[in-house]
């Protein structure tokens, strides 16, 4: 296959599972996370020279520095995020900072995608993924689980093909949900 893929949260979930698989398929991988001997692990594992980055993905240095030293980029696959669920009332300032990894992270990351992927022909694909059962997402589950008609969350293999099938698309436009029919309840 021979493609760049930037994996911000490749250390663990679906992220993890998503570099196991575009591994296998002969992908370049960079392998971003916020611990970077997590990420030098994962690598490890998948052989064949990945890059490992430890970065503040509401920061777009990563993505540069990354860029640097791989070149183009085919692929983007945001999965990184942090949950801090709490009442309103008390939270702590520092909590709301999780809305830099969540969101500004994931518009950063695209941005910088997207200008990098329209210098190539061909183009790439961006996929950014949502809850499914991980450490990450146990304290939501309980929650959450009721609103949805499967009554349960994903497991990150469930969702892993069809987020290689996005990549992979190029005719694909636009999104593919795979929330486990979430959306049609809330």
């Amino acid at each position: 296959m021979g493609k760049v893929c930037a994996i911000f949260g490749g250390s663990r979930g679906v992220g993890k599972g998503v570099a196991v698989l575009l591994a296998q398929k002969g992908c370049h991988l960079a392998i971003i996370a916020g611990n970077l001997e997590v990420a030098q692990t994962t690598a490890r594992n998948l052989g064949g020279g990945h890059l490992t980055l430890s970065c503040d993905v509401s920061s777009k240095q990563g993505f540069e520095e990354m860029q640097r030293k791989l070149g183009l980029v085919d692929y983007l696959v945001n999965a990184a995020g942090i949950n801090r669920d709490g009442l309103l009332l008390r939270t702590k300032t520092e909590d709301i900072a999780q809305i830099h990894t969540n969101l500004l992270g994931t518009m950063l990351t695209c941005k910088s995608a997207v200008k990098n992927m329209i210098q190539h022909p061909g183009g790439g694909a961006i996929v950014n993924t949502g809850f499914t059962h991980t450490g990450m997402t146990a304290d939501l589950e309980d929650q959450l689980k009721k609103a949805m008609l499967l009554g349960r969350f994903g497991e990150p293999c469930e969702v892993l093909q069809a987020v290689v099938f996005l990549l992979e698309s190029p005719y694909v436009t636009g999104m593919l949900v795979v929330d486990g029919r979430l959306q049609l309840l809330t």
